[in-house]
Parts: C-alpha cells; structure tokens; sequence
C-alpha cells in the first residue's frame, strides 16, 4: 500500500507518537519511463525506415519528434503529480496533517487529537476518507484506492482509539 506507519519513543505527554505518511502510487518507475520512451522511439521511427533518402524523411520526422515530445511531456507531468505526499501525525494530545503538493505551499491542520475521528461516507470518490474534529473535515488518501481507504480508516480509527 502506498503509505507507511513509523511509531517513536513516547514523549512529554506520555503517549506513542503516530506517524503516517502517504504517497500517490506509481505503476511506471523511472527506469521503466525509460524503456518507454526508447520503445516508443524504436516503434514510431521503424516506419520511417521506408523513407530514408527521400525528401518526405524531414517533415515526417519532425512530426515523429514532436509525438514523443508530447508522450514524454506527458509521463513528465505525472511524475511531477506522483511528488504529492501527505503526513499524519499525532499523539495523547495533538494531531497535525500536512499535504504537500508540487508548486504549491504545505497546507496544513492542527487540532487536539482527542476530537478527532476517521470516517468513510459518501463523496465525490467511493469511500471518501475524511477526518474531522467536529468543526471542520479535511479530506485524507485522496490519491488512494477505495480498498485503501477503507483499510487505512479503520487503522486511524483503531490508533487513535488506543491513545484515550
């Protein structure tokens, strides 16, 4: 699953520090962004074997050029989206969310952690994860699964039940 639970020492207030963090699953790592692009090459160009010496070589291959252009740019930007994270963390006494997004400032959450609460209702996603503390819900694992989002409440939930 695309997060991870760290637990540290306790601390002042007595109580285990929680800490999850979320990341935007990534079917296409780099090395195989590579292989892409040199198949994507290798396919796209095998025609132009037929035309080789011939005047309708150039304008051919620049609409071969910008085609893989445009395939990079775009496997470009979804590794730039992949860079979204978000961080969980609380305790006894206080629970603070933290979203980062690419070309964007950290937006981020405070509240006591004793209010809040992680739950599944209907939204603009299947099982739509929100934490709320009464006065205001923020979303959580918009990037996940509703598998995971499912599994993952009910983690949140049972964490921050064992700290009352």
């Amino acid at each position: 699953m695309p997060y991870r639970w760290t637990e540290t020492a306790p601390e002042q207030s007595g109580a285990v520090c929680h800490e999850l963090t979320l990341w935007p699953h990534r079917s296409l790592p780099r090395r195989g962004f590579v292989w892409f692009i040199g198949a994507t090459v290798t396919m796209v160009a095998l025609p132009l074997i037929a035309v080789i010496g011939t005047t309708a070589l150039w304008p051919l291959l620049i609409f071969v050029a910008l085609a893989v252009a445009g395939v990079w740019f775009a496997l470009h930007l979804t590794y730039r989206s992949g860079q979204t994270h978000e961080r969980l963390r609380f305790d006894g006494r206080r629970l603070d969310l933290v979203r980062a997004d690419p070309g964007r400032p950290d937006r981020e959450w405070r509240t006591n952690s004793f209010w809040v609460r992680a739950t599944l209702r209907p939204g603009p996603v299947e099982s739509y994860l929100v934490l709320t503390d009464g006065r205001r819900e923020l979303e959580l694992g918009a990037f996940l699964t509703p598998e995971e989002r499912r599994a993952l409440s009910d983690d949140i939930a049972r964490r921050l039940a064992s700290l009352r």
